[in-house]
């Protein structure tokens, strides 16, 4: 396993660690938010509220639309190196070894998708703390 790929696994996993961690923050913080703001929120609250809705609905597009450029990419190498490897056939007479790859590609469309959400459930997390419920 060369140390790219360990640092690429490495990288995703820090992410949704750190995302594991940063979601439950922001989701405690504005669930109180909204049991304290009750019938009328302020201005202030409805902001955040409709931030809120906002940011998921963009972090979500974001990441659907990294992976899918990610993946093809990642199909357009694989067809690649199976057409090199089919033509070094036919044309030398030799087997050339075909190496996909796919674990690197899957965590690469995975690392591509996890990243708009983790960067704004992190800077959610960050600006929230520092937020008072009132």
């Amino acid at each position: 396993m060369s140390f790219r790929r360990k640092r690429r696994h490495g990288s995703l996993m820090v992410k949704a660690t750190e995302l594991a961690v940063a979601a439950p923050q922001v989701v405690a913080h504005r669930v109180m938010r909204m049991a304290l703001a009750g019938r009328s929120p302020s201005a202030r609250d409805r902001r955040e509220f409709q931030q809120m809705g906002t940011e998921k609905m963009a972090a979500f597009f974001e990441s659907w639309n990294a992976m899918a450029i990610h993946a093809l990419r990642a199909n357009g190498e694989v067809a690649a190196s199976f057409w090199r490897s089919w033509w070094a056939f036919w044309l030398s007479g030799t087997l050339s070894p075909w190496r996909p790859q796919f674990h690197d590609r899957v965590f690469g469309v995975l690392s591509q998708g996890i990243g708009p959400v983790h960067r704004r459930a992190l800077a959610n997390a960050k600006r929230l703390a520092r937020t008072s419920l009132r």
